[in-house]
């Protein structure tokens, strides 16, 4: 299926399933994507993950039908999928800034949250630099933590913020980022900063061992930190939904970092070098 027809399809989807038990990987089913495909191109093309913007439709809907005042708090947030009013109070309150209670007087200002329209406009011609290599099986030390889908864009450089600041970086400096959902489908993944592992040195408490398979991969340079959003963002968005020949064959995504000592300006030099590793494989 083209991947912009699969957005709209899942769009429509979701609309007419928000009172019912829906999730990513339902979704992804209905359009024929991999969850893990789907969940990286849906967040990277809408800016929200499935599971947000379901939540912030189910949300604002909410919100209108407790303004008409016709219905009870608990049906409600039945209705949209809570088990309890407790629960359905906190995300309504965090998405209106009012509590559902609240919302019942006259007056109050309410958040809207409408669905996603697709609009066609010509774009392309982008050149995207990108080799496809051969890698065997090779094994990592690492530092793991498992993160929200959802939050990772905030919560993954704080992780490695926190890496350095607990003085870790004497263990396992970071020449890599490896990002594992083994299942394709989950709404969170694991995510280890890591370097190749030596088996002649003990593994330090906490660290983890990890072998990351043979795959062919799509290996995507990119210069400078600052260019990492951009590049992996255009991964999802244009290079694979253009791609007639490959398809992602697991759910790793590699950040491989270059030496800092090689650049005049260490991890802040504009030349410093950055690669994304997908594994493909043919369709």
């Amino acid at each position: 299926m083209e991947w912009m027809k699969a957005i709209g399809d899942a769009v429509d989807y979701i609309e007419t399933h928000l009172t019912e038990d829906i999730d990513t990987e339902s979704v992804a089913r209905h359009v024929c994507i991999s969850p893990f495909y789907f969940q990286k191109g849906f967040s990277m093309l809408c800016g929200y993950t499935v599971a947000e913007y379901i939540r912030n439709r189910r949300l604002a809907l909410a919100g209108g039908e407790l303004l008409s005042g016709q219905v009870k708090i608990i049906d409600v947030a039945l209705k949209y999928g809570y088990d309890s009013p407790d629960s359905f109070a906190k995300a309504f309150t965090r998405f209106h800034g009012i509590t559902p209670t609240m919302a019942r007087k006259e007056g109050v200002m309410l958040k809207s949250f409408a669905p996603l329209k697709l609009t066609i406009s010509l774009k392309g011609g982008y050149r995207m630099d990108y080799k496809i290599t051969k890698k065997e099986t090779f094994t990592v030390l690492g530092f793991s933590r498992t993160f929200d889908y959802e939050n990772a864009n905030r919560d993954v450089p704080a992780f490695w913020q926190e890496h350095y600041a607990l003085g870790r970086s004497r263990y396992v400096n970071g020449m890599f980022g490896v990002n594992i959902d083994c299942f394709m489908g989950h709404e969170n993944f694991e995510y280890l900063i890591a370097d190749l592992y030596n088996p002649t040195m003990d593994i330090p408490e906490g660290f983890v061992v990890k072998t990351i398979p043979a795959f062919t991969w799509a290996v995507f340079p990119c210069k400078g930190l600052n260019s990492l959003q951009n590049v992996n963002t255009r991964i999802f968005s244009e290079w694979l939904p253009a791609l007639k020949e490959y398809e992602i064959a697991a759910g790793y995504c590699i950040e491989m970092y270059d030496r800092p000592d090689k650049y005049p300006n260490g991890t802040s030099d504009e030349n410093y070098h950055v690669e994304f590793w997908i594994p493909v494989t043919k369709k």
